[in-house]
């Protein structure tokens, strides 16, 4: 069994307030949105910013291929025949 542990001297129970039960359950409840990446990724990936970069960089290039389909069929259509 594991050994409870007491405070440090220098803190005292009243110093620390009131704890609420369940304050952040309703938060918990919604789920979490953390993804483990494989340690390669995370080597070029090391930081959640980088992460949300190249995502969001992702997410640029597939609008726009998208996009581009969507145009160039359209003006296979307005072709004049000559």
């Amino acid at each position: 069994m594991k050994k409870v542990e007491e405070m440090r001297a220098e803190y005292r129970r009243d110093d620390l307030g009131k704890g609420v039960r369940g304050k952040h359950f309703a938060e918990f409840k919604k789920g979490s949105n953390l993804v483990l990446l494989t340690p390669e990724l995370s080597k070029i990936f090391p930081t959640d910013a980088a992460v949300n970069a190249a995502l969001n960089s992702l997410v640029g290039v597939a609008r726009s291929a998208t996009s581009r389909t969507l145009r160039s069929s359209g003006r296979a259509t307005r072709r004049r025949i000559a």
